[in-house]
This record gives structure tokens, sequence and C-alpha cells, in this order.
């Protein structure tokens, strides 16, 4: 008799944006014809820049053509889009070899697949505030219990709030995988150098590895934060960081992302090399590789002039997130992020809760956005906005806010 994964059952509701689409058609039945402006998910809306565009069709180009056909690609990655990515790294002083970095789908699978090179046994602990990603999929390997008031037994949650500055800190027990998001989804927090080395010492002293979030790190607009946690002395033997196409580029549909896992990258069982050549397995055996036009694009980004087109979106989302932010601000509402991450974060006003603000938003500004407490006990009381979305909608969505919400 075959049987069913009945981790699957442990979860406690469906991914957030079917909770939000379910919400929303509802409010459309009831007001047909209605403007609905969304600032929910963090969706890109923005068309492909020039040159990645042209990057793109010399990919399908190349497939039209039988001396430059290609069928299977490497399922690290095509080697010239490592070595590029390298190239990246290296203009902040970061050495990474091309071995050491494996191209994929995106930094969703891969956050989520991350987890299964390491022991079921492993004892995880996560931001709280959190990407659901991080938590779900660990629930579903069933390194965790029942879901209980708020939280899933055997998860190690790391509350972040406006007392610490919605950075977490450190385990009080020793844990064995510990996932950071910086810049954060949700909170738009961004670790410092000296607060990511405290992790950093942790996990050297713990022999605990960090899977280490860096979708968001062309958002961030202070010189003096980090990019990549590698930034950081002694990370390539306790780091793996995930990078991501998607945000900065606009790949969202297109489906590039990266992992890095240093060859000097050691476990509590593991040598130096080992959890690299694992990833390296794991890849070989359930991925066949990222798209080869996905890819030839994402090349076509790397380029001189691919990053000064994506950069100047880049800078077009951080200016839709200070519209968002001043607006929040002048209306009185306790409001953090949107200085270096597309996301705000602010505190539902009164005692409302995170999906009771959802309704008055939507009910009277006809806006949506994401209630806080979909991201973890910690994120009740608060609410994100997402900053991607074409500049006239985000103008007519504030302007609705600030003329319809009643606070």
């Amino acid at each position: 008799m075959a049987k069913i994964n009945k981790n699957f059952q442990k979860l406690k509701s469906s991914y957030l944006s079917v909770q939000i689409n379910k919400r929303t058609k509802a409010f459309q039945v009831k007001h047909p014809g209605s403007q609905i402006y969304k600032l929910g998910i963090g969706n890109t809306t923005e068309p492909l820049p020039g040159s990645v565009i042209s990057g793109l069709q010399a990919g399908v180009d190349k497939l039209s053509d039988v001396k430059t056909y290609t069928g299977y690609g490497e399922e690290t990655g095509d080697n010239r889009l490592r070595e590029a990515l390298s190239e990246k790294y290296s203009k902040n002083g970061i050495i990474l070899d091309f071995q050491e970095i494996f191209i994929s789908d995106g930094a969703k699978p891969d956050t989520a697949n991350i987890q299964s090179i390491f022991s079921i046994d492993s004892v995880v602990a996560v931001q709280d505030p959190v990407y659901p990603v991080y938590v779900e999929t660990n629930v579903i390997a069933g390194r965790t219990g029942e879901y209980e008031n708020g939280k899933y037994k055997g998860l190690v949650y790391l509350p972040c709030t406006k007392e610490n500055n919605f950075v977490p800190y450190l385990p009080e027990i020793k844990v064995d995988l510990m996932y950071l998001c910086s810049p954060n989804n949700p909170t738009g927090a961004v670790l410092t150098k000296e607060q990511l080395k405290k992790f950093v010492d942790y996990a050297l002293k713990n022999k605990a590895i960090i899977i280490y979030d860096a979708a968001y790190e062309a958002f961030i607009r202070n010189n003096d934060l980090p990019h990549s946690i590698y930034e950081i002395e002694g990370a390539k033997e306790c780091a793996i960081e995930v990078g991501s196409f998607s945000k900065s580029s606009g790949f969202t549909g297109v489906r590039v992302g990266w992992t890095v896992v240093p060859m000097d990258l050691v476990g509590e069982d593991a040598k130096k090399g080992e959890v690299n050549a694992l990833w390296a397995r794991r890849q070989v055996t359930m991925f066949n590789g990222a798209s080869n036009i996905a890819q030839e694009g994402a090349l076509a980004v790397l380029s001189d002039k691919g990053q000064k087109e994506c950069n100047k979106i880049v800078a077009y989302y951080m200016e839709n997130a200070q519209i968002i932010k001043t607006a929040f601000d002048n209306l009185g509402f306790e409001v953090f992020g949107g200085e270096n991450a597309p996301y705000i974060w602010i505190k539902t006003p009164g005692k409302l809760t995170s999906w009771e603000f959802f309704d008055k938003l939507l009910d009277e500004a006809h806006v949506v956005g994401t209630p806080g407490s979909i991201f973890g006990p910690h994120g009740e009381g608060y609410f994100r906005l997402s900053a991607f979305g074409h500049r006239e909608d985000i103008e007519k969505a504030v302007k609705s806010i600030e003329e319809k919400l009643k606070i």
C-alpha cells in the first residue's frame, strides 16, 4: 500500500499567495468593477532591459542552428556563467572558484532543497518573522513536530522585533542549521558586518552551517552594509549563500539563481569539499540544469551594460519604496524597512491583528498587502507592503490610502 508523506499534513495553511488571492477574489465578487491595487506579493513588473533581451534572443538563436544547438547543459550550470559570477564576487574582494558556484532555476528552489543534504536530525533555527519556505521545507522533511501555538515543535525561532531592530539574537541552544535572510523578507532589515560576524563566530564555534539568503542584496543603498556573508572572515568555513536574478534583474518568470557552497565549508562530520560534493551530487541526481536560454540572459545581466540597466530598475523600485514609506510615515504609522530593501514593514494601528488590517486596507482603500502573521508568530501585529509595481499604480495606491483609510 502506498502511503503519503504525512509531514505535509503538519503544514498550518496553504502558501501565502493562495490565502491572499482567496480573500482578494472574495472582495471582487462583492465589489465587481472595483479597482484593486496590489502591494502584496514581491513580483517584479518592469520589462527586462534591452541588453538582457538581446542575451535571451541570442540563446534562442543558438537553438535554431545545428552548429550552435545545445541540448542538456551542465547540471551545475554553464561554466561561463559560473565564471562571471565568480568575477562579480571578486569585485567585492571575495575570491570564489567557479566550482563553488552552482546555477539553478531560482533562489526559492535552492533554499528549499539545500536542507536535503543535511541530516534529518539537524536542529534548525530560523528568524521570526521568516520567509515561509525555510520553515515549511523543514516541516515536510520531518525535522519538526506539530504546529502548536503559532510554532512548530522542534524548530528554534529567533525573534526579530522592534526592540532588537528586527535583528535576531543568537540561538540560546546549540543548533545545526541557521537560516538568515539579509536584506530581510519581510522586515526589510539588513545585518551589519558586526552583527553578521556574531553569527559566523557562533557557527564556527558550534560547527553549525548558515544558509544565507542574499536574494535582495542589490537593493542595499548603504555602502557600509555587507552584500555577501563572505565579506565576514571565516564565513567560507560555515556558510552557504543563495543568490538570485529574480528581483534585481526581473527574472521572476525567467528563473535563474545560484548557490555558493565553498570548498572550505565543513560541518560536524564533514571535511573540506564534502558539502560541496554532496550538493553537486544532489543537483546531478535531481536537476537537469537551468534553461540554456535563461542562462544566456543571466550572462547578459552580468555584462557592464546589463548591470547598469538592471541597477536603474532596482533604483526605480527603491523610489517606489520611498513613496510608500513616506505616505505611511505621514499617516502616523510606525514604519520600518524600505531603505535597503524593497519591502516596507509597518505596525498595524491600534490593536488590529495582521489579517484584520488586511481586510481594513482592502475594504477601505482597495489595497492588497501581506499580513505579517503569515511570516511567523512575531509577525503578528505587522504588515508587509511591496515596492514592486508600476509607478502609476504605486501612486494611485498611496493616494487611495491617504484619502480613504480610516485611522
